[in-house]
């Protein structure tokens, strides 16, 4: 089938029933000024083969790195075709909001098994859908925590939170009537700073929000955070950047959360240059009714067969400014498929032993990289799959492997000055034991080292 079907049969067609000429009829309403300045020039058409030469003669330009050490809130991990197989799907090519369940039942299904496994995955009573991302999910977390606390007006965020999520909820917030965020240091191991936590909490704190793990790959004390800010009456927000530690790190709603946000991307949605993600937004049961984004319920028909709900929302809710939750329009239904296929297939031992080889593959790469004393590790708190280094001259030396194919992690003088001189860097599943001991003998941690 050719891109535009019409013939010139068809568009003579089309055109005589509008009383027409030409094409270039239907746009006489407008100025020649306009007219001339949408002109395109394109290049005649060529065939499928030739277009797919000219594409791969521009793609090897591309200066490819032999090997990327880069996290810092999008991971690289391996996904099973038979998810693009099957979110391809005919089934499910729209994402309009299944809003008329006798049409949407396959939709419908697909969303409330995403929500069933996120529950289970944060550790909560009820989850959501349809979030964008981790970022939107933890500003949409805090406009939450206020309508469950509308007197308060005190958000506490730690510092070592990813700086574009804190971005985002400042975006989200500016200009919203009666919310505050004030951000809390870090501790010399990494980990929230658990004394200025206890001075800055009183009775008009909303609630804490912090990563789980946090920016620099640590995984945060959640459980002592948690309550300490229950004893104030407030609420805690774990934000996950790295999805894949909760198959091993206790869930948030164990460790006492209120509410648990998380970017998915790592579940089964390839990095495609920064986006899509998806958000996992799950909280406690009393909460319900304060949750944005869409609820998919599970109920019976007339004939006691098993249906599947918009519920607890109207859509006027996602319709209506003024009376809803959020600003959520429109429907993740690929991104949570793509999730619910990656789970489903992994299972919970195989999403544990995959963050297990995630944990094991990044200490190794840690001890290597400060085995000669050249490189440092900057914090001693437990991590996940990234961590942060010190290096002389980090900048310089980053550039310097970048010219040699090597993407040593991120630089983080940019997010952090005071860490002018540190990388963070992330190791997962998807680097062989060849690159970590190349990245090592390029950083100077030496042939010794690696005996």
């Amino acid at each position: 089938m050719r891109y535009i079907p019409h013939t010139e049969q068809d568009i003579g067609s089309m055109l005589a029933v509008l009383g027409l000429e030409s094409v270039d009829e239907l746009f006489s309403h407008l100025p020649d000024s306009l007219r001339a300045q949408a002109h395109i020039a394109l290049p005649p058409g060529v065939s499928e083969a030739e277009l797919r030469d000219r594409l791969t003669e521009l793609a090897d330009r591309n200066l490819g790195a032999a090997a990327v050490f880069l996290g810092a809130g999008a991971y690289p991990h391996n996904v099973p075709a038979v998810v693009d197989q099957i979110v391809q799907r005919g089934e499910f090519a729209t994402a309009y909001t299944p809003y008329q369940p006798e049409v949407s039942q396959g939709t419908l299904q697909a969303v409330f098994e995403f929500q069933s496994l996120i529950a289970a995955l944060l550790g909560l009573d009820v989850a959501n859908a349809s979030m964008y991302d981790g970022a939107s999910a933890t500003a949409e977390a805090v406009l939450m925590a206020k309508r469950i606390l509308p007197k308060r007006s005190t958000v506490l965020v730690s510092r070592a939170l990813h700086p574009q999520y804190r971005q985002v909820m400042r975006t989200y917030l500016d200009g919203f009537p009666g919310v505050r965020l004030r951000e809390l240091p870090w501790a010399e191991d990494g980990r929230l700073d658990r004394t200025a936590l206890e001075r800055e909490l009183d009775d008009n704190v909303i609630g804490a929000v912090v990563g789980y793990p946090n920016v620099f790959g640590i995984v945060e004390d959640v459980a002592a955070i948690s309550q300490a800010v229950r004893q104030h009456g407030g609420l805690t927000i774990s934000a996950t950047t790295e999805s894949l530690a909760l198959g091993l790190l206790k869930s948030p709603g164990e460790l006492g959360v209120d509410i648990a946000v998380a970017e998915g991307q790592s579940l089964g949605i390839p990095m495609s240059y920064g986006g899509p993600g998806i958000g996992l937004f799950a909280c406690r049961q009393p909460y319900l009714r304060n949750m944005p984004g869409r609820l998919v319920g599970q109920t019976l028909d007339h004939d006691g067969r098993r249906g599947f709900v918009l519920t607890l929302a109207t859509r006027e809710q996602h319709i209506r400014r003024q009376r809803a939750t959020s600003n959520i329009c429109t429907n993740q239904g690929l991104c949570a498929l793509a999730v619910t296929v990656f789970l489903c297939l992994l299972g919970r031992q195989g999403l544990r032993r995959l963050a297990r080889q995630n944990v094991t593959k990044s200490h190794y790469a840690r001890d290597l990289l400060t085995r000669s004393g050249r490189c440092q590790a900057r914090f001693s708190a437990p991590f996940f799959n990234e961590f942060v280094l010190r290096v002389d001259n980090a900048e310089a030396v980053w550039q310097r492997l970048k010219a040699e194919g090597l993407v040593a992690g991120l630089p983080l003088y940019e997010w952090y000055p005071e860490l002018s001189d540190c990388l963070l860097v992330c190791v997962t599943e998807t680097h062989p034991r060849a690159a970590i001991e190349r990245l090592a003998r390029s950083l100077g941690a030496g042939a010794e080292a690696m005996q």
